[in-house]
C-alpha cells in the first residue's frame, strides 16, 4: 500500500547520506581553500621579507643628527630663494665673435700654449654657451690638456641637448659616457666606505656626540646662509643654544634659523625611522615648519600663483598637484629605491624644487627632503657650504637644461666632504673638534666643483 506524503526508511537513509557526502565535500573544499590561503600567504611574506631584507637604504642604521640640549619648535619666515642665473640669449654677432675666438683657441693649441688656448675657450663659451662647436672643442681641449674626462663630457653632453646630430660631440660622449659612470661609481664607493665607518662609531662616542653637535650648527648656519642669511656661525650657535636674540640682526633672520631647527626636530621625531612611504602630508608638514605662522595661509600650502625663479619658469599652480602625486609615485617607487641613496636623495631634491609647489621655501623643503632621505640611509645632513651658493645654483641650471649629473655629483662631494668633517673629529684630533667649522676644511673644492 502506497502512501501518499510519506517518506520511506529507504529514502530518508539516502536523503541523510547525500547530506553527509554534501557536508564532506563542503569542508574538503573549505579545508583545501584554507590550505592553499595558507601557502599564498606564507610565500607573499616570504617575498615581502626578502625584499625588506635586501633593501639596505631603508634598513641602513639611521643618522639622528639632533644634539643633546636642543629643543622647543620656532617659527621660519618669509624668504625667497635665490634666483637661478639668467641664460644667455642667442646672438648671432656674440655666435660670430665666440667662432673667431674659438679658431684662436684651437690656433694657440695646435701651438702647445695651453694656457692662452684654455682663456680663449672660456672667452668663447662665455660669449656663446650654447654653440655645439665651441662646446666640443672646448671639451676635447679639456680631455687632453687638462684630463677632465668629467668636465669634458658634460660639455659633449650639452652640446647634444641642442644639437643632438653633432657628429663630433656625438662620438665624444659615446667615448667618455662609460667613463664618467665609473668615475662616479668609484666615488660613490668612496663615500658608502666612509658611511660604514662612521656608523661603527658607537653612539655614546665622545667626540661623535661633540661632533654632531658642531655639525648640527654647520647644518643650519649654511641651509640658511644659502638664502641669505646673515648671521655669522657663532650667532647662530648662540641662538639655538640660549634662544637669546641677537643685536643688530632683524626678526627674520632669527626666525629662518629656529624654523629650520623646528623642521630639523620634526623630521627626526617623525620621520626618520619610519619604514613606509613618504607622503604629500610629510612633505607639506614640513613646509608648514619651515614656512611658519609668519604665513600661516602660506604655510605647508601649494602656490595658488605662477611664480618666476630666475631663468627657470616653474609649472603653473594647476599643474602641481598632478606633478607632486607624479613625484611622489617615483620617490616611493622600486626603481628609485634601488638607486644608491646619494642619487636618490639628490635626484628628489633637484625634482621637487624644480616642480617649485610653494609660493616661499621651495629650497630649504627640498634640502630637508634630501638629507631625510640620507639620514634614512645611515649619512649625516648633508652640509652644503655657503661659499659653494653660486655652484648649488649653477648645477640646478644645468639640470633644467637636461643634464642632472653635475648637480647628483655636486651633493656626493658635498656629502664626503660632510662626512669626512665627523671622521676628522672623531680622530685622534677628536679635542679640536671646533675646528670641524674651518672654512678651509669645508670649503675644499674638486676639479670638477669648478665652474666652466
Amino acid at each position: 500500500m502506497l502512501f501518499i506524503g510519506r517518506t520511506s526508511e529507504s529514502e530518508k537513509m539516502k536523503l541523510s547520506d547525500s547530506k553527509y557526502f554534501y557536508s564532506k565535500m563542503i569542508l574538503e573544499r573549505f579545508r583545501t581553500v584554507l590550505i592553499l590561503s595558507s601557502v599564498v600567504c606564507t610565500l607573499a611574506v616570504v617575498v615581502s621579507l626578502h625584499k625588506l631584507l635586501t633593501h639596505e637604504a631603508k634598513f641602513a642604521k639611521p643618522f639622528f643628527p639632533i644634539p643633546i640640549g636642543l629643543y622647543g619648535n620656532y617659527l621660519e619666515t618669509v624668504s625667497d630663494e635665490a634666483p637661478l642665473p639668467l641664460a644667455k640669449p642667442r646672438d648671432s654677432v656674440r655666435d660670430a665673435e665666440a667662432v673667431v675666438s674659438l679658431n684662436a683657441a684651437l690656433e694657440m693649441k695646435k701651438h702647445g700654449k695651453a694656457d692662452k688656448a684654455l682663456k680663449l675657450f672660456q672667452h668663447a663659451f662665455a660669449l656663446s654657451p650654447k654653440h655645439a662647436d665651441v662646446l666640443n672643442h672646448y671639451g676635447e681641449f679639456l680631455e687632453d690638456t687638462k684630463k677632465d674626462v668629467v668636465r669634458a663630457d658634460q660639455l659633449y653632453t650639452l652640446a647634444l641637448s641642442n644639437f643632438p646630430d653633432h657628429s663630433g660631440a656625438l662620438m665624444n660622449r659615446q667615448r667618455t659616457a662609460s667613463i664618467v659612470e665609473n668615475l662616479d661609481r668609484e666615488m660613490l664607493r668612496k663615500i658608502d666606505e666612509k658611511r660604514d665607518a662612521l656608523s661603527s662609531i658607537p653612539e655614546n662616542n665622545s667626540a661623535l656626540r661633540r661632533a654632531k653637535k658642531e655639525a648640527y650648527f654647520q647644518h643650519i648656519y649654511h641651509t640658511v646662509g644659502i638664502e641669505g642669511n646673515t648671521m655669522t656661525l657663532q650667532q647662530t650657535r648662540s641662538i639655538l643654544e640660549t634662544r637669546i636674540a641677537v643685536s643688530g640682526k632683524s626678526v627674520d633672520e632669527h626666525n629662518e634659523i629656529l624654523g629650520l631647527d623646528a623642521a630639523m626636530k620634526y623630521i627626526n621625531a617623525t620621520l626618520l625611522y619610519r619604514l613606509r612611504d613618504i607622503t604629500m602630508g610629510d612633505i607639506l608638514e614640513i613646509h608648514k615648519r619651515v614656512l611658519g605662522h609668519v604665513d600661516p595661509v602660506e604655510g605647508g600650502q601649494f602656490r595658488r600663483t605662477q611664480v618666476y625663479v630666475g631663468g627657470h619658469i616653474p609649472p603653473g599652480p594647476t599643474e602641481i598637484q598632478r606633478l607632486m602625486l607624479q613625484f611622489l609615485e617615483w620617490l616611493n617607487s622600486e626603481d628609485a629605491l634601488d638607486l644608491h641613496p646619494v642619487r636618490y636623495a639628490a635626484l628628489a631634491h633637484y625634482k621637487l624644487v624644480h616642480i617649485h609647489p610653494f609660493i616661499d621655501g621651495n629650497g630649504r623643503t627640498s634640502r630637508l627632503l634630501m638629507n631625510l632621505l640620507l639620514m634614512q640611509a645611515g649619512f649625516p645632513p648633508v652640509i652644503v657650504p655657503k661659499q659653494h651658493r653660486h655652484l648649488y645654483y649653477q648645477h640646478l641650471q644645468t639640470a633644467n637644461e637636461g643634464d642632472v649629473r653635475p648637480f647628483v655629483r655636486f651633493i656626493a662631494q658635498c656629502t664626503e666632504r660632510t662626512l669626512n668633517l665627523y671622521l676628522w673629529a672623531t680622530s685622534e684630533f677628536a679635542h679640536m673638534v671646533p675646528a670641524i667649522g674651518d672654512p678651509h676644511i669645508l670649503g675644499e673644492l674638486d676639479v670638477m666643483d669648478e665652474p666652466l
